[in-house]
């Protein structure tokens, strides 16, 4: 791994106009976030709407983010399916890009064992010349990495962390104690970052960051550098905010609130996946008025 993977990661989305890729907007979108002072970024992530992109199109818009970040900050690629063959290729393909690391998610649908994902995982670190991020988010595949699978293949040299969207600041605990120190944990989500960067965690790689990730950075670094109310002020700051960005599943609000706020041309999403439902555009709104994003 040539750059440390900490502090504020943004899985940025995928900006989209009329059904093809806008890579103008990309391109401002992340000089945006390079402006907040984040640390790095996914490219091809769930909040990239990966199911919906092709291999060139995720080849050039992992291009694009590399001309603009300029070797600034750690580029992450997500490469992860719920076929272990397609991973592999996707992965070994993906690694010509030069990626700082590839994020690989649970395989979701097939529902595999422990020992299934332990294979899995196992089978792409072996194929992989970058470092593997293991993504743990049930919510989405419904299948979950439980503590000793991660403890596990934490003994892989090369997978180096892991991404966990579960929430359960209780399961870190057990997570910190049964992983190499230097093992990477990462949360990933943005309602309890802050907590679990109090509790030890290194980062998040984030969907609110796209708005918030100057204030985001800040909370982290407070936590970290034991505020004992980092975590408090941070929800009493951006609870409302983080509510209206999950009205509707990712990547939905935040690319409504990237278009209102000027950054992307279009909120526009790839089926199946729909623009923000109407109803929830005041309450989208009035949050980032009162945070003077808009």
């Amino acid at each position: 791994m040539t750059k440390e993977i900490k502090g504020v990661i943004t899985a940025l989305v995928t900006p989209f106009q009329r059904g093809e890729v806008d890579y103008a907007s990309f391109r401002r979108l992340i000089r945006a976030q390079l402006d907040q002072g984040v640390d790095g970024f996914v490219v091809n992530g769930t909040t990239g709407e990966s199911p919906c992109l092709n291999f060139n199109e995720t080849e050039k818009l992992f291009e694009v983010a590399q001309h603009e970040v300029a070797g600034a900050v750690p580029l992450i690629i997500g490469t992860g399916s719920n076929s272990t063959r397609k991973t592999v290729e996707f992965t070994r393909a993906a690694n010509a890009w030069r990626p700082d690391a590839v994020l690989v998610v649970v395989p979701y649908y097939n529902r595999p064992p422990q020992r299934g994902m332990v294979a899995h995982f196992t089978e792409v670190a072996a194929a992989s010349d970058a470092p593997v991020l293991l993504y743990n988010v049930p919510s989405r595949t419904v299948a979950s990495l439980e503590p000793a699978t991660v403890a596990t293949l934490s003994a892989d040299p090369n997978i180096i962390g892991l991404k966990d969207a579960t929430g359960d600041l209780a399961g870190l605990d057990t997570l910190r104690a049964s992983v190499p120190p230097e093992f990477t944990l990462l949360s990933g989500d943005d309602g309890s970052c802050v907590d679990f960067a109090a509790r030890g965690g290194k980062g998040v790689i984030a969907v609110a960051s796209h708005v918030i990730g100057r204030e985001m950075k800040r909370a982290l670094q407070e936590a970290q550098a034991n505020d004992p109310d980092a975590g408090a002020e941070y929800t009493k700051k951006f609870s409302a905010l983080l509510r209206a960005l999950y009205l509707e599943p990712n990547p939905i609000a935040v690319k409504m609130a990237l278009y209102w706020m000027g950054l992307i041309a279009s909120p526009e999403l790839r089926a199946p996946l729909v623009t923000l439902d109407e109803r929830h555009h005041e309450e989208l709104r009035a949050c980032l008025r009162k945070l003077a994003k808009i």
